[in-house]
């Protein structure tokens, strides 16, 4: 089992920044692609990004466009995504992901979720 805690979401004015953290724990591995996820009210999850730590492969969203970045501390077994040029439409639970193999961007390519973080973006 792996087990997720994410942080740092929060209400934050449009064109402002977040950064959110998570970090695994459990029979976790540099091999397993960590992503975000993220779903409003009403619509389906999306994919936002993901980065496999092994090789520092990363994947985006079509939606990203530059504003966000995933990075990771493999010491901390943490990924962060910073969010930057924040919008009303951003606003959504951000969920951390980790995949045993395939980096997708289906949530079904993923096998563990955080219990996810609120971000709420101001106009």
């Amino acid at each position: 089992q792996v087990q997720l805690v994410e942080s740092g979401g929060g209400l934050v004015q449009a064109g402002g920044s977040l950064r959110l953290s998570c970090t695994a724990s459990g029979r976790t591995s540099n091999y397993y692609p960590m992503g975000w996820f993220r779903q409003a009210p009403g619509k389906e999850r999306e994919f936002v990004a993901a980065v496999r730590r092994s090789n520092g492969v990363m994947v985006y969203g079509d939606f990203v466009k530059g504003r966000f970045t995933i990075s990771r501390d493999d010491a901390k077994n943490t990924v962060y995504l910073q969010m930057n040029r924040l919008q009303p439409e951003d606003t959504a639970v951000y969920s951390c992901a980790v995949s045993r193999d395939y980096m997708g961007k289906s949530p079904s390519d993923y096998n563990y979720w955080g219990q996810g973080t609120q971000v709420t973006v101001s106009s």
